[in-house]
């Protein structure tokens, strides 16, 4: 079994494959970043708690957007599950053209989710909305070119940008208000929060559609801890929370059957 973990800036998102089927998913909190055996032992308790044997993971496969993480989750893998861990990063096969200036500057996850919507709607125009600590808008084309995107803040940091940077507004729980209209603070700021990202979101799609995709109709598709939160606002045209996860294992399959520098 492949054991995939998502490194994200707040979440480590993980998740277990079977072949083509998730296992098992789980999250933890990606600070404090954790030492070598501090990791495998989380990784191979949680597995114990969703019924799996560690003894069975044979590869592991990593995409991180905190770099100071890979020593630990390198270390981690070669003590607890035996095997040098697959990173996804420049240099190995993805399936995409990849059309970014920089393309070192692209980050891992937002590469696996496109890896991802390109297996999932082939032959589609797609633009992928992972919607995380940070919203991240990533354009696809049908012949799998990755053409570049947008990020602006998530719907937490926002909060806690607001919370942090005045004196009397407070930190909220995350959620949809009853109305776009608050009659405290705490509505107030939980529909700026949510209607905001709502509209930001919508203008942003618009904004790529003409731009990019100008004689097609791109298929939508959301992913992030927060998508599931905009799920009846007709935003996306399917939400797949666990669409990196899955991209990542894409690659490391590709790259197993042809390592990079190999045809």
């Amino acid at each position: 079994m492949l054991l995939c973990l998502d490194i994200g800036n707040t979440q480590i998102h993980g998740g277990v494959f079977d072949g083509d089927v998730l296992r098992c998913q789980f999250r933890k909190s990606t600070q404090p970043l954790g030492t070598t055996d501090e990791l495998g032992i989380f990784f191979t308790a949680v597995l114990r708690e969703n019924g799996l044997d560690p003894k069975t993971v044979t590869a592991v496969a990593i995409c991180s957007v905190v770099p100071a993480m890979l020593y630990g989750l390198r270390g981690a893998a070669e003590k607890y599950f035996h095997c040098e861990p697959f990173v996804l990063q420049a240099g190995v096969k993805t399936g995409l053209k990849v059309k970014f200036r920089n393309p070192l500057e692209v980050g891992a996850d937002r590469i696996a989710g496109a890896i991802a919507a390109a297996h999932r709607r082939p032959g589609r125009d797609l633009i992928v909305v992972d919607c995380g600590t940070a919203t991240t808008f990533d354009a696809v084309t049908a012949t799998g070119d990755y053409l570049g995107g947008i990020i602006l803040p998530g719907v937490g940091v926002s909060a806690e940008a607001l919370a942090s940077h005045t004196a009397k507004l407070p930190r909220v729980e995350i959620a949809q208000p009853p109305a776009a209209l608050g009659r405290t603070t705490t509505e107030s700021i939980q529909s700026g929060l949510f209607f905001g990202h709502v509209g930001a979101i919508q203008y942003l799609l618009v904004k790529l559609k003409l731009e990019v995709f100008p004689n097609s109709q791109p298929c939508i598709i959301g992913t992030g801890g927060f998508a599931r939160m905009f799920e009846h606002e007709s935003l996306f045209d399917e939400i797949v929370p666990e669409l990196v996860l899955t991209g990542l294992r894409q690659a490391e399959a590709l790259n197993r059957e042809s390592p990079p520098g190999k045809k």
